[in-house]
């Protein structure tokens, strides 16, 4: 199924619900359509999209207007507007949204309303943007394809008989079919990243630190990030710059103010970059032979575009371990009283690594942290020699939506819900930034987005190497 365009209003710079959100946010500056109609005009691509796709959930046309017309006296009476003032917003459905259902995609929190905004929709309300509703996700955000019992599954808008990816499915899916202009998503394995490469849009994973978050159980678990999804890399550095920052209540923020992440980027040449790729990260990872194509064709164009490009890739080997002792750990920490207290509510995947986090040792978990240290220093070295690795995102497109994961890749087969992603998460466990970009198809036209990796901290230089790919494989989507 293709995307249709629709018109937003007719005027000379022909905005469509599909335009920038940069140029949606200054069309609304200028005045040139007011947050009202805007929102009115993204409420009928919802009505006309979501009924099939349900990425959307939680919507609240009305208190949505009543946002917007207050965004609208905001304006006319000389406040200066943020950064995403009168932008429709649906934050993912794992964040608390004042006065809104947060149900986390689980039967357990079907009917919560959350009474206070989390630091990062905090930041998203501050910068001007009008609230809609939520987006879906799997339950607890566990898994890359999203589905759940409280409202159902999402389906991708390019294939609606094909996933959409997770856990910020609903986001990726929302963006696609231009329900929203900009999108929040989280990440621990890959829930950025994934939905990004199946729908086609782009999703950053940022540095460990840039985007704070509060409040937390436990600040010093540091393998879940929030990050920015969006249809072009120059929206991913808006809404970045929105939401990274130092904040007194994240004690382990980096420090540079989101500010200094905002568009427009600098042009980054290509000839001047060190770019190393691999495909299946040497032989560690199995991977659809239509996804190594992309991977392939887009280290060519880096190449004939003047890059450096070489086969290289940092010894990982220590990831698969200590990402799953670590996840296991974490989970067992955050769901393990609530399992105890409603054993029948949990998806079985769920359980399995909640289970997982029982059988842990004070030594397994002293291991998982050694190594994650190791890893990072690997990766540090690594990027000493190279400015940017081209990775897979997902190392399948997007498989059919019944299923809750591929059961094999190239005719082997995949032990759970974890391991076909393995592409994202030996990434996660070192801290460095990732961006997926989309990058190609599959015969079918399937999207398949490709991941590129910088060193930490270096989020900024990301974005201008993701823009010029970006601008090299067509421009922005």
């Amino acid at each position: 199924m293709t995307i249709r365009p629709v018109n937003l209003f007719d005027d000379q710079r022909g905005l469509t619900a599909d335009s920038s959100a940069c140029d949606q946010a200054i069309a609304v500056r200028a005045g040139e359509i007011s947050a009202r109609e805007l929102l009115e005009l993204h409420l009928d691509r919802i009505a006309e999209r979501n009924p099939e796709l349900n990425a959307i959930v939680s919507l609240d046309a009305e208190r949505a207007r009543a946002a917007a017309a207050a965004a609208d006296q905001a304006l006319a009476s000389g406040e200066e507007p943020g950064p995403l003032h009168g932008l429709p917003f649906a934050v993912k459905d794992t964040h608390a949204l004042k006065g809104w259902r947060r149900t986390y995609g689980s039967p357990i929190f079907a009917d919560s309303v959350a009474d206070y905004d989390d630091l990062l929709v905090e930041r998203i309300r501050a910068a001007g943007a009008v609230f809609i509703g939520k987006t879906n996700v799997p339950e607890f955000a566990a898994g890359s394809h999203t589905f759940n019992t409280v409202f159902g599954v999402t389906r991708n808008p390019v294939d609606p008989r094909r996933s959409a990816g997770g856990s910020s499915g609903g986001a990726a899916s929302a963006l696609a079919s231009g329900m929203v202009p900009l999108a929040d998503g989280s990440d621990m394995g890959g829930s950025l990243r994934n939905p990004a490469s199946f729908c086609g849009v782009v999703g950053m994973r940022p540095s460990l630190g840039r985007v704070p978050e509060w409040p937390v159980a436990n600040h010093w678990e540091s393998m879940s990030v929030s990050g920015p999804m969006a249809r072009n890399v120059g929206d991913v550095a808006l809404l970045l710059s929105v939401i990274a920052g130092p904040d007194p209540r994240a004690p382990f923020a980096l420090a540079e103010a989101g500010a200094s992440f905002a568009p427009p980027l600098t042009p980054t040449p290509l000839a001047d970059l060190r770019v190393a790729v691999s495909v299946d990260m040497g032989g560690s990872l199995d991977v659809d032979p239509h996804v190594a194509h992309v991977v392939r064709t887009t280290a060519g164009l880096l190449s004939d575009h003047g890059a450096g490009v070489a086969e290289a890739h940092p010894d990982l080997s220590l990831a698969e371990d200590t990402f799953r002792t670590l996840r296991a750990w974490q989970f067992h920490t955050s769901f393990g009283e609530l399992l105890a207290a409603h054993p029948t509510s949990f998806k079985a995947s769920l359980e399995s690594n909640v289970r997982a986090g029982e059988a842990l040792t004070g030594a397994d978990v002293a291991r998982g942290y050694l190594q994650r240290t190791a890893l990072s220093e690997t990766t540090r070295r690594f990027f000493e020699d190279y400015d940017v690795l081209l990775l897979p995102t997902s190392q399948v497109p997007p498989f059919p939506v019944e299923q809750e994961y591929p059961p094999s890749i190239e005719g082997r087969s995949v032990g759970d819900y974890l391991a076909w992603m393995a592409s994202t998460y030996f990434v996660t466990v070192t801290g460095c930034p990732a961006i997926s970009i989309p990058a190609g198809t599959t015969p079918e036209g399937l999207p398949v987005g490709v991941q590129l990796v910088a060193p930490h901290g270096a989020d900024r230089r990301l974005l201008e190497i993701a823009a010029v790919l970006e601008a090299a494989l067509g421009g922005s989507r």
